[in-house]
């Protein structure tokens, strides 16, 4: 499988759909059929709303699996010891190219969020509900809902409601990012540990929950406790919603009653018979080698235990004919992109950790596989937000999960098998930039150097370090990589002060083209007509 996901992929079910329900009478259940499908929701009062989800053992599906009913009582006690109303927020960014859904159930069944998000703001009562939102089809959707609802922004509702659109990028889905969008702020990430709890949207208490988190309450305050208990696992009851992509024949978006052989998900989406490994959770998640993901069943606890990671729902299995660290390559190379490019270890680490990756691929030997070591043990614990521990975590989880691969790599030749592609990474359906995001993501353009100008002067390294570094003998080392956004100032910077006009910026034949400022050149030409400015 390569490519983008689409935004909505094929939804097939194991068991009694609950979160699914209707999907195989209409393509979209709008506020009638949602009716028809689920019947009505009565409100339930603050305590009985934190008991049910208690009793369910609710817990966040945004892949930090927080306990909802702690969350709702935080925030409950924090909006009455200030005596000011609370704020609802569901988080429907899904801004990984592996998780597709959220995206579903914003686009089939957007009212059963809403049934979910309502029922919160009413036992909390709020008065504010912000949808997040990063494609134009779930923004489409969330906003139709509310008309149909009668629900709007307009001052003077007893419920002012609103969709905020964001940028697809990796780090406008984090809380906090999103919480600071919703202020009008730019969609990224604080700097700044402040629970949501205590302070968030206009420095209300605000109670922030995934969409999925929203729609099992609602089936769970439909069907009640018991009845909602009967399906799953004892301790994860319920259903769980898993996007199951990679290496497989039927790209497809599944619920499935906890406790369902992982290895029933990977047949169903017609994955190789003994995978290479499995990578659980996405591209922050743990990769699982075969004997693991087939003794493993679904669910938090299960798939821990056996070193992968539930987090957001994502499964992608890789055959034996890839090369895994290529692969994993190609996802840490896209993760150092998606920085929002404000903290050191995030801008300069999550690259650096990259092209370590890259130097292992390319032989280097016991040195490489050490210097890796430390870039991603440095990179942890100190970034603005939890990207850069997410994605030093995939790392170190690839480096883990294959050793004989590893071994091949660093004291051989390499493992002989080309690289496939198979992990979607692209996302052709969405925007590279939005309003107020467009500081994040690849540019479109990579930077290159005429050896045979270049004299090592090293001043480049200076001025971006996040893509390029001295090698030992003096001489710059370039990413092989598209310059990111947050960088371009910075590359346009390098390339006119070379002093040997050796340093150009090309286009990246492997990016689609982008609106962007930066001067290109097509390679080999104008060779010295970018270097002839000086800043």
């Amino acid at each position: 499988m390569n490519g983008a996901l689409p935004d909505v992929p094929e939804v097939r079910v194991v068991g009694l759909p609950q979160l699914t329900s209707g999907f195989d009478l209409v393509e979209r259940l709008d506020l009638g059929m949602h009716l028809k499908v689920h019947g009505p929701l009565e409100p339930i009062g603050g305590e009985q709303l934190a008991a049910l989800a208690e009793r369910i053992s609710l817990k966040g599906r945004g892949g930090a699996g927080f306990p909802f009913a702690k969350k709702l009582r935080s925030v409950a006690d924090s909006a009455i010891r200030r005596g000011v109303r609370p704020v609802v927020v569901v988080n429907g960014s899904e801004d990984e190219p592996a998780c597709r859904k959220d995206t579903v159930l914003i686009n089939r069944a957007p009212h059963l969020i809403l049934d979910g998000a309502l029922l919160a703001a009413e036992a909390l009562g709020a008065r504010t509900l912000v949808i997040g939102v990063t494609r134009d089809s779930t923004e489409r959707s969330m906003q139709q809902a509310l008309t149909e609802r009668g629900l709007s922004n307009r001052r003077g509702s007893a419920l002012r409601a609103r969709v905020q659109r964001n940028p697809v990028r990796m780090v406008t889905g984090e809380s906090s990012a999103l919480i600071r969008s919703a202020d009008g702020g730019p969609p990224l990430p604080p700097g700044r540990k402040v629970r949501a709890s205590d302070s968030g949207v206009g420095g209300a208490p605000t109670l922030l929950s995934n969409a999925e988190t929203f729609a099992q309450l609602a089936i769970a305050a439909r069907i009640g406790a018991d009845r909602y208990r009967n399906t799953g696992l004892q301790d994860e009851p319920g259903t769980v919603m898993l996007t199951v992509s990679g290496a497989v024949a039927r790209p497809m978006v599944l619920e499935v009653p906890s406790g369902v052989p992982l290895r029933y998900v990977l047949q169903l989406a017609g994955a190789p018979p003994l995978p290479q490994g499995v990578l659980t959770g996405g591209y922050h998640g743990k990769w699982m080698d075969a004997t693991a993901a087939h003794d493993a069943v679904v669910s938090r606890a299960s798939l821990d235990a056996a070193g992968g990671a539930l987090g957001a729902g994502a499964i992608l299995p890789i055959g034996q004919d890839t090369c895994p660290l290529g692969e994993a390559l190609l996802v840490a190379q896209w993760l150092a992109a998606e920085s929002a490019g404000q903290c050191g270890p995030c801008y300069l680490g999550l690259p650096a950790a990259a092209r370590g990756l890259e130097d292992i691929l390319n032989g280097g030997g016991p040195a490489a596989l050490e210097a890796l070591r430390q870039i991603t043990q440095s990179v942890k614990r100190r970034g603005a937000c939890k990207h850069p521990d997410g994605s030093a975590a995939f790392i170190e989880s690839t480096v883990s999960a294959f050793t004989d691969d590893l071994a091949a790599h660093v004291l051989g030749n390499g493992c002989g098998r080309p690289v496939q592609g198979v992990l979607p990474l692209q996302d052709e359906a969405a925007p590279t930039a939005a309003a107020g995001g467009g500081d994040a993501g690849p540019s479109g353009q990579r930077l290159a150097v005429d050896w045979t100008l270049c004299q090592g002067h090293g001043l480049c390294a200076d001025i971006v370090p996040e893509l390029i570094q001295l090698g030992p003998d003096g001489y710059p080392s370039v990413a092989e990589t598209s310059v990111p956004r947050y960088s371009q100032a910075r590359a346009v910077r390098a390339v006119r002060r070379c002093p040997a006009l050796a340093l150009r910026l090309e286009e990246d034949p492997s990016k689609p083209a982008a609106r962007t400022s930066l001067p290109v050149l097509p390679p080999g030409r104008g060779r010295r007509a970018l270097g002839s400015g000086r800043d």
